[in-house]
């Protein structure tokens, strides 16, 4: 980049291809390790050009099998894919409970796809904050199209709207009551429904519904979205699939939406991150600070419930002057 700062010899080597030296950086990322911070940093301004596809919905629906076959069909277009792959955490170490699993069929010397399991930590919707941040790296890396695939947790998964520029929300025939699922969140997230295992009775029913259902609500700045079956067994509906998707993504550029989308998603990420480390300080200030201690003392007496003790500390410490 003519004119562009000198980048950290690490960055230098994410950007050249170097995926060893990209998979070491995302493990510093996870780990919360401060030394990465100029990395993340210097890269920042070479993101934002790569589509974010979120794979979201409830457990059991195929998300793995299905993100498979996607990449495949996009490697045979000749398309570089880079993959975050958000696992459940173990309550003991806090890592990845099936982080070690091979869960995507891939040729073992691709250098054209780039796989990473990543632990949920607890976080609603499996997204972890990190998961933006090595979304980033991947950006930045050069890939031509980034998969976030989630925990599965149903129906607090619309945190993936926090990550991707479009959002495959994916059912399957059977799964119980659709219409509840959705109400939970799914549906005002979804840019694109996709009912997988299409081979299985009840799938055609299953389309049926959503699509009366999307009919039904207003659209989305201009966007319904589509409904698409799939098979992987057989397979099927894939190419649609991305089609789909893709339609979503011009979508975005001819409408100018993509821009607003990603300032919604900033400053909602500014204002956690400023959140989670003013939560933290404060938390360590009522071990410490002999004034706060005093005030927790209260609220443990029941002299001052807890709302109107934040109420307090807010007004007396970091309200604007």
């Amino acid at each position: 980049m003519t004119g562009s700062p000198r980048l950290p010899p690490v960055a230098r080597a994410i950007v050249d291809g170097d995926r060893r030296a990209l998979a070491r950086t995302i493990s510093a990322v996870e780990n919360g390790d401060p030394r990465v911070a100029g990395i993340v940093r210097s890269l920042y301004p070479r993101t934002g050009r790569t589509p974010v596809i979120g794979l979201t919905g409830p457990l059991g629906v195929g998300k793995s099998s299905l993100l498979s076959v996607l990449i495949g069909q996009l490697r045979a277009r000749g398309k570089t894919v880079g993959v975050v792959a958000v696992d459940p955490s173990s309550p003991y170490s806090g890592g990845s409970v099936l982080g070690d699993r091979i869960r995507l069929e891939r040729k073992a010397n691709d250098d054209g796809v780039f796989f990473r399991s990543m632990a949920s930590r607890g976080e609603a919707g499996g997204i972890a904050a990190s998961t933006r941040e090595v979304a980033r790296l991947l950006d930045a890396a050069g890939f031509d199209v980034v998969f976030v695939e989630t925990v599965g947790s149903g129906q607090v998964d619309v945190a993936i709207r926090g990550v991707a520029t479009t959002s495959v929300v994916i059912l399957v025939p059977h799964l119980g009551d659709e219409v509840q699922t959705l109400k939970a969140g799914l549906f005002e997230i979804a840019d694109v429904f996709c009912v997988n295992k299409a081979d299985l009775p009840g799938a055609d029913l299953a389309a049926k519904d959503l699509s009366e259902l999307v009919a039904l609500g207003a659209a989305r700045d201009g966007w319904a979205p589509p409904i698409v079956p799939t098979s992987t067994t057989t397979p099927s509906g894939i190419e649609e699939l991305w089609t789909a998707i893709d339609a979503h993504e011009q979508f975005l550029d001819s409408t100018g939406q993509r821009t607003q989308h990603e300032r919604a998603r900033l400053s909602a990420e500014i204002a956690e991150r400023v959140k989670d480390r003013m939560g933290r300080e404060v938390a360590e200030r009522l071990t410490r600070d002999p004034e706060l201690r005093r005030l927790l003392d209260r609220v443990v007496a029941r002299t001052l419930d807890p709302a109107t003790a934040a109420e307090e500390l807010f007004r007396t410490h970091y309200a604007p002057k």
